[in-house]
């Protein structure tokens, strides 16, 4: 079945409140043209949910997108803080459920396979752990093992109501490949209700056919299926493009001051139809070969 969509109508399928899992990393692989549409089309009161919060959730945040998140803390690299997230934590717009990276991708892993909760041995006794009891008691509980006696630590699965999952090769059914790191994306494609595909490329089902063990996340899973070349701008994509310093560095300062920052979404968000007019604003095709990954680093 064909679930090639353009990215509009594929945003237009999630509604203001819902749970959305993002595949970003830091300033790697974000959703950012989800994220620029999303806020174009004014959606709102959501909970957005990664491993390690990202560019894309920060935008977002910044956007006034935002209700809760739930992360294990993150960065835009070296380039500084999440601060959009961190100014909405600090006035109270944003409620914060953090934990460590590793216990966010365990309850996608639970929520993947169906299971009721899952055990895990890394937060017992931390700090973190006695935070998580204070906020969020319900994520988390203890039950003895019936083969040793032995108590273990459990948590909640995490079940978004999306998944946006930036790759770099999918077909027109949304069989698609992830090359470089893949990070909990394949959990959180099997842990949501739907799966949008956001894709670099499209190729025939052939081309996935040729090598299956390299399909990450089936088109069983998947609802929406975009093409749409440089989607992650300014991140990177392995084997695509380099992240965009300028740009970055661009947004970092205008999310030094509120002002600044409704100016960078009225120019770069609100100003643009679409992504397309995005690309042309910030250079076009000048600007963006550019950043074309070198085919031996792929980066």
């Amino acid at each position: 079945m064909i679930k090639l969509t353009n990215l509009s109508e594929a945003v237009g399928s999630i509604s203001s409140g819902s749970h959305v899992a993002l595949s970003g990393f830091a300033i790697t692989r974000c959703a950012m043209a989800f994220a620029r549409e999303v806020i174009r089309q004014r959606i709102d009161g959501l909970t957005v949910s990664q491993c390690v919060g990202a560019m894309d959730a920060d935008l977002l945040a910044g956007a006034g997108c935002v209700k809760r998140v739930i992360y294990g803390g993150g960065a835009l690299d070296r380039f500084g803080r999440l601060a959009c997230i961190n100014a909405g934590i600090e006035n109270g717009s944003i409620i914060a459920e953090e934990y460590s990276s590793l216990s966010i991708a365990f309850r996608y892993l639970a929520a993947s396979l169906g299971l009721p909760f899952i055990p895990i041995r890394s937060l017992a006794g931390s700090d973190l752990l006695a935070r998580i009891q204070e906020k969020n008691g319900t994520d988390v509980a203890f039950i003895n093992d019936p083969f040793t006696g032995d108590q273990w630590l459990t948590l909640k699965p995490l079940i978004p109501d999306v998944a946006v999952v930036q790759v770099q090769v999918s077909d027109e059914e949304g069989n698609c490949w992830i090359m470089g790191p893949k990070w909990d994306n394949a959990e959180q494609a099997r842990a949501a209700k739907q799966t949008i595909i956001i894709a670099e490329h499209i190729v025939s089902s052939d081309v996935i056919r040729r090598e299956p063990e390299r399909c990450v996340i089936p088109n069983l899973l998947v609802s929406h299926v975009v093409s749409l070349p440089f989607s992650a701008h300014p991140t990177s994509v392995y084997r695509e493009y380099d992240y965009d310093a300028e740009e970055i560095k661009r947004y970092v300062e205008a999310t030094k001051n509120p002002q600044e920052f409704g100016s960078f979404l009225d120019k770069y968000v609100y100003g643009v139809k679409d992504h397309w007019e995005y690309l042309d604003r910030i250079g076009g095709l000048r600007r963006l070969k550019t950043l074309r990954a070198d085919p031996i680093l792929g980066y």
